[in-house]
């Protein structure tokens, strides 16, 4: 996110409609008190979801965007009640911001359409940015440890060494068909085709050494 310095003090919205979004996270909890606080801040409609922050259908959240036009302000009681997480929660204002559409949040006093509630929200941006690059920072060095300790890195494999040797060791005997060698073995029989691949030519040499026998299949 661009910290132009003209960019900051550009308000965003304002003059228009005060739309009011209020959220509970289950049917059980009750709304009053956050539309009581949107009601007295001066929301001419609210919108309001009864509904996990975690969850992205959030209908009336949607509605409400899609309400809002350019120079109203979306006004919610808390910044916890829009967004499900600091990310979401930029990307959501951002979203606002390209719309000329202005945000506030009453109990953390962040007005969007004043150049102090925009710098700060810039700061709170450049913050989510900080946090992620650590995150990604420390997970490429997390991995990065251990390849140098020789841990191996992914899905553990299908069949285990000693599992292979048994698969080996079971495939000379000419009574015992792959299909059952798999199912002891607990994988498939395509798991069996991958991890002994001379199977098709051990197999067949063990015909050619027992003539007159069929090894089941």
């Amino acid at each position: 996110m661009d910290l132009d310095t003209q960019d900051l003090l550009d308000p965003v919205g304002g003059g228009g409609a005060l739309i009011g979004y209020a959220r509970v996270s289950t049917k059980g909890q009750l709304l009053d008190r956050q539309i009581a606080a949107l009601e007295t801040a001066g929301c001419q409609r609210i919108f309001s979801d009864k509904k996990s922050g975690k969850n992205a259908e959030r209908e009336e959240l949607q509605k409400a965007l899609d309400y809002l036009r350019p120079g109203d302000t979306l006004v919610v009681p808390s910044l916890d009640r829009l967004g499900r997480s600091i990310q979401d929660l930029i990307n959501i204002v951002g979203e606002l911001r390209k719309e000329g559409i202005g945000f506030r949040s009453l109990h953390e006093a962040l007005d969007t359409t004043t150049p102090g509630g925009r710098l700060v929200f810039h700061v709170f941006a450049a913050l989510a940015e900080f946090i992620r690059e650590l995150i990604v920072q420390g997970t490429h060095e997390g991995l990065a440890a251990a390849r140098a300790r020789g841990k191996r890195l992914g899905r553990p494999p299908a069949m285990t060494e000693e599992q292979i040797r048994h698969a080996r060791a079971m495939l000379t005997d000419p009574e015992a068909s792959i299909s059952s060698i798999a199912k002891l073995l607990g994988v498939s029989r395509m798991t069996i085709y991958k991890y002994v691949p001379e199977l098709a030519a051990g197999r067949a040499s063990l015909i050619a050494a027992s003539p007159g026998k069929e090894i089941a299949q």
